[in-house]
């Protein structure tokens, strides 16, 4: 007979079984009955810890987001450190941002929220790291970097994902970066 799953254990399954189906099923198609049965447990038990769908999307998302946390790279320049982490993401969150961004549409009308309040709740702003390096190095003017110039390359490789839904081509990548990007902070 399977050992009980209890405490920690027990939540990282009914999270993980709450984001399959989320990515398998979406918003729409997603149900408590159907994490219950992906994560072989009892309604008792899941219901225990979230009263209803939208607190266990939040909560698996949420979960998600925190295990998939990227390490911030350091190569000793701006343009390496932004396509080493784009470079990352995209070889590693395509089915994340998909998730993120079509198959929640739902949630956020039914809650109120968007996407950047789920990532807002759920991390640092990794990104942050390599542009205080760079301004620190000389390579930029921190007058340059808005919010929005900061976040640039990072919402043109989203846009690649999700009007393909798959990992943009490294010579993509590079043009973001080189002819899009570095231009507006140099």
């Amino acid at each position: 007979m399977a050992e009980r799953r209890r405490g920690a254990a027990l939540e990282k399954a009914l999270l993980d079984a709450a984001w399959e189906e989320l990515a398998d099923s979406g918003y729409a198609g997603f149900t408590m009955d159907a994490v219950v049965r992906r994560a072989g447990t009892s309604p008792p038990v899941l219901y225990r810890r979230w009263s209803g769908r939208d607190q266990l999307v939040r909560a698996a998302i949420t979960h998600v987001l925190e295990q998939s946390r990227v390490d911030v790279p350091d190569t000793g320049s701006l343009r390496e450190d932004v396509l080493t982490l784009m470079r990352t993401i995209n070889a590693t969150r395509v089915q994340l941002v998909t998730v993120m961004n079509v198959h929640l549409a739902g949630y956020y009308q039914a809650t109120g929220t968007s996407p950047g309040d789920l990532l807002t709740a759920a991390r640092e702003n990794t990104a942050d790291v390599l542009f205080d390096r760079a301004v620190a190095r000389g390579e930029v003017d921190e007058e340059h970097l808005s919010e929005r110039i900061k976040a640039l390359p990072f919402d043109l490789l989203r846009h690649e994902i999700l009007t393909t839904f798959a990992p943009a081509p490294d010579h993509v990548l590079e043009e973001i970066v080189d002819t899009i990007f570095l231009p507006l902070v140099r």
